[in-house]
């Protein structure tokens, strides 16, 4: 089966405009990397160079904010995995 990534309308020009992608992974880091390996031009959005999340970058697993574990947090078949960016401005 696989994790099922939601990609967001903003994202999708970095996973040739697939508005999902499976993966698979033990942890929501795992599931990402994966999602990096097939479409390197996402990382970019995703992470900062040291490897860890952009801190606009929020993970959801199964409608659940993943946060505080985020990266590390476990994962199993069939879950899902949303990602949203969240912007602020005055």
């Amino acid at each position: 089966m696989g994790i099922k990534i939601d990609i967001p309308s903003y994202l999708q020009p970095f996973t040739t405009n697939l508005d999902a992608v499976e993966v698979n992974g033990s942890t929501i880091g795992g599931c990402l990397h994966n999602l990096t390996k097939q479409f390197p031009d996402i990382e970019k959005m995703l992470f900062v160079q040291n490897g860890k999340l952009h801190g606009y970058v929020g993970i959801f697993v199964n409608g659940a904010d993943a946060y505080p574990e985020e990266l590390a947090k476990p994962v199993k078949d069939g879950d899902e995995l949303q990602l949203v960016l969240m912007l602020a401005g005055g």
